[in-house]
């Protein structure tokens, strides 16, 4: 029977990650989008009650119907989005890990990326540069194989990198044949120490200030052949397929967006509603010509409207992660579909809220200014929302559009 009802122990999950976002996240959000430092005490007690960590990832994603990580990371990012980025940055790491390695590079990686609750590490995904943005097609990050000693040497620049230069274990995409564009990318795993690997500076940004953004260089940064994800007998064939023209799906950094939109997606959907919830309980206690401002309809059918949104937003999600999780083909670009939305609905609930709240919303005294500058990113990274809407009309068209 179909049905939208959630598990007993999807439930159960949503309560316990809303029980830390309630009572650990949100009660620091403000101090550290304050000190735009990296939450590491947060990050450890994450750690300690298996919020953070490889087991907990693995369950999450084994979920069948593939509900659970979009659950988690709505629940978290209500908390406080700069927190919970802090805490989840690492999973796209995990994606691009996920997306191309091996069973054993999964097993060896992966781990390594989190640390352990007494000494909690991150992982960092590296595809954006300066000039390339979101032409993943332009990167100039070069990957070049040594025979002699088996090594690969990779020179280049990445730009706005979450969890950058600070991160246990970098994935980084680069080029290994420009001529092919996007199609001759592959995915590398840099180690923990490796010389000439270097960042130069930490991003200051509009949003998401707990979480460490930097920009990365890599100086001939030499790491053994088997830390490109994957075989590179596998490459090698694609690659050769790719000069013959014949089409691949083996895009390193667009295989990884597709797993993780819908989660990027959840995560949106989590400060639109922690922003709903703050506006909807201000309209309930905030009077004005002697009665609570909810009762005026341009203020009501605001509220109608962010809630309905949200939902809508949810819904769009949780299938894209669904079918993400059980093999369905995104003929209509739904996991675009999902980020786009979600990134959007964001943007307007939050600034929503700030008008609500009027002049109260534009200071820092209330969280809905916080949640207005964390929300803008999400029509920005991981494809901006004039990308989502090209990935959505050529699937829908089957046209080269540009």
């Amino acid at each position: 029977m179909f049905s939208l009802d959630l598990s007993e122990e999807q439930d159960d999950l949503r309560e316990w990650v809303h029980g830390f976002a309630k009572d650990v996240v949100r009660p620091a959000g403000h101090e550290w989008d304050e000190r735009e430092e990296t939450p590491w005490p947060v990050i450890q007690e994450a750690a300690k009650i298996g919020l953070y960590g490889f087991e907990s990832l693995a369950t999450w994603w084994g979920d069948e119907s593939g509900l659970s990580l979009p659950i988690v990371n709505e629940e978290l990012f209500w908390g406080d989005a700069g927190i919970a980025m802090s805490i989840f940055g690492t999973t796209l790491a995990v994606a691009g890990i996920f997306a191309s390695g091996t069973p054993d590079q999964l097993a060896e990686w992966v781990p390594q990326c989190f640390g352990d609750e007494a000494d909690p590490k991150l992982g960092a995904f590296a595809v954006s540069e300066a000039e390339a943005g979101s032409d993943v097609s332009g990167m100039k990050t070069r990957a070049r194989y040594d025979e002699a000693t088996d090594e690969w040497v990779i020179n280049g620049a990445k730009a706005w990198i979450t969890n950058g230069g600070i991160a246990n274990v970098h994935v980084v995409i680069a080029s290994v044949d420009p001529s092919l564009g996007s199609r001759g990318q592959a995915g590398f795993v840099i180690p923990p120490g490796t010389k000439g690997l270097s960042t130069a500076r930490k991003v200051k940004k509009l949003g998401l200030k707990a979480s460490h953004t930097a920009d990365l260089f890599l100086d001939d940064v030499r790491i053994p052949g088997r830390c490109l994800l994957g075989e590179k007998e596998k490459l090698d064939e694609r690659l050769a397929r790719a000069r013959e023209g014949v089409g691949s799906k083996g895009q390193a950094a667009l295989r990884t967006f597709e797993v993780s939109r819908p989660t990027v997606g959840a995560q949106a959907i989590g400060i639109a509603r922690a922003a709903y919830e703050y506006a909807l309980e201000y309209a309930k206690g905030r009077e004005t010509w002697g009665r609570p401002i909810i009762e005026n309809q341009a203020v009501a059918f605001a509220l109608a409207d962010m809630k309905m949104e949200i939902d809508a937003a949810r819904l769009l999600v949780w299938r894209a992660a669904w079918m993400g999780r059980t093999g369905k083909e995104f003929g209509a670009g739904e996991g675009s579909m999902s980020k786009l939305k979600a990134g959007e609905v964001a943007v307007w609930a939050t600034e929503r809220a700030v008008q609500l709240l009027g002049g109260a919303g534009y200071s820092r005294e209330h969280p809905v200014e916080r949640m207005y500058r964390d929300s803008k990113i999400y029509t920005i990274f991981e494809g901006t929302s004039e990308i989502q809407r090209l990935v959505i009309a050529r699937a829908i068209s089957g046209a080269r559009i540009r």
